[in-house]
């Protein structure tokens, strides 16, 4: 029996491994014909190819979503600028469908990015951090409360999204709790899709010169305030409890 479940956790582990590497692949392969289309109108500038793609979006119809939540996918990954996209899926497709599709896309993209974090730098992390204790002790306790942390920081805007994603595939969190601590990210992504879809024109989107609702900004900055105290405050009793818990054993 428990040879048997040692051995689907490796098939899992190597699965995953090829799962990762097989992105990895598909966002090396993507960013050349991104780079390449961009150099067109002179230098890789990120925030120019999106508009680019949104302008390009608009005209496919439904195409254009999936369209939308693949190029979503890929920018999360490659640490492109999803501010632009979260706000041009709010002028593309309205509030409702634009917070859907930059919903799917972002959850998965952010997944994608933990899967590579995890299974090609986890390992050499949790060997670095085997014969210490302490660090053991709070990796653990991490993973344990990983939900509610994930969650937490979701909420705040303080965290950046891009690199918390490929950190968390370095810590215990599970792929469950993670994913589902993407719930987070929900109130946040309605706002700016809503701000987004009050631009009269994709060239102004994440310029700073569109219009915008100050009461959806306050909001918007009074959620991620509460949020970065509160987590701020949570993971400082986690890993103080799991210190004294290391230091006592």
């Amino acid at each position: 029996m428990k040879q048997s479940k040692n051995k689907n956790l490796f098939l899992k582990a190597k699965l995953g491994k090829y799962l990762t590497i097989a992105l990895v692949v598909s966002v090396l392969t993507t960013l050349p014909a991104l780079a390449i289309g961009s150099n067109e109108t002179g230098g890789f500038n990120p925030q120019e190819l999106l508009r680019n793609a949104l302008v390009q979006i608009q005209e496919w119809g439904a195409v254009g979503a999936i369209a939308f939540i693949l190029l979503y996918i890929v920018a999360t990954v490659a640490f492109l600028p999803g501010s632009i996209l979260t706000l041009g899926g709010g002028f593309v497709f309205d509030v409702v469908f634009g917070s859907i599709y930059v919903f799917i896309g972002a959850t998965i993209g952010a997944i994608c990015a933990f899967l590579i974090g995890r299974y090609l730098a986890r390992g050499w992390i949790a060997q670095k951090i085997a014969d210490n204790q302490k660090f053991s002790a709070v990796d653990r306790a991490v993973g344990e409360q990983g939900l509610k942390i994930v969650l937490l920081t979701r909420l705040s805007p303080i965290f950046p999204f891009n690199l918390l994603n490929y950190a968390y595939g370095i810590t215990g969190v599970s792929l469950k709790d993670y994913a589902l601590g993407s719930i987070g990210m929900i109130p946040g992504t309605v706002m700016y899709v809503y701000l987004g879809s009050l631009a009269g024109d994709l060239a102004t989107i994440g310029t700073g010169s569109q219009p915008g609702n100050p009461l959806i900004e306050w909001t918007i900055r009074i959620i991620g305030f509460i949020a970065t105290v509160a987590v701020t405050l949570y993971i400082t009793r986690v890993a103080r409890k799991a210190l004294n818990q290391a230091v006592s054993e």
